[in-house]
């Protein structure tokens, strides 16, 4: 009877571990110039992993949060502010991996990555490139306010860079989140 008591209460332990989920919170910045401060975080569980990315602004004069979700198998490659206060720009800009584009059971390395831009309290999203940019490198002209992208366009669809592939370097201005020239 006590051996069938211990076994019992060992897979009770098992049966209602395995369900627990956990939020992990992996970094937390300060947004230059605001009350907010930005915690990158994920919701896992032991059975499936990551169910999702999401980077979460939290006021702390208020304590009020917003959530910006990404999906779980994607991929938040890196976060970065923005703030040019003599054009009056201040954004997080996200360059992340967040399409399934060769439908091949979820976001992989082969995916593009896609440069999106978030207000500095989460509450606006706008995608700036293509789902079918895969976006190889960006930088900010703080002089002028724009962001210039490079990147490429699968055009064979073989998921490798190769010749037959159209390259493109795009032009936007970071106050109206407009295309401003494509090259």
């Amino acid at each position: 009877m006590k051996n069938f008591i211990i076994l019992a209460l060992t897979l009770l332990t098992f049966a209602s571990y395995s369900q627990d989920k956990y939020n992990y919170t992996n970094k937390l910045t300060e947004v230059e110039g605001t009350s907010f401060v930005v915690a990158t975080a994920e919701n896992r569980d032991k059975m499936n992993g990551v169910k999702n990315r999401y980077l979460l602004f939290i006021d702390t004069k208020t304590g009020q949060t917003n959530q910006v979700e990404f999906p779980g198998e994607g991929y938040l490659q890196k976060i970065e502010q923005v703030k040019i206060d003599d054009l009056g720009i201040n954004q997080i800009i996200v360059a992340a991996q967040t399409v399934d584009l060769n439908g091949k059971k979820g976001i992989d390395w082969n995916d593009p990555k896609q440069i999106i831009v978030l207000s500095t309290d989460g509450k606006q999203r706008t995608q700036l490139t293509d789902n079918k940019l895969f976006v190889r490198t960006w930088v900010v002209n703080k002089k002028t306010g724009t962001i210039v992208i490079t990147g490429h366009y699968d055009t064979n669809n073989n998921g490798k860079y190769d010749n037959t592939d159209k390259n493109e370097i795009g032009i936007y201005d970071l106050k109206t989140l407009k295309l401003i020239s494509k090259l």
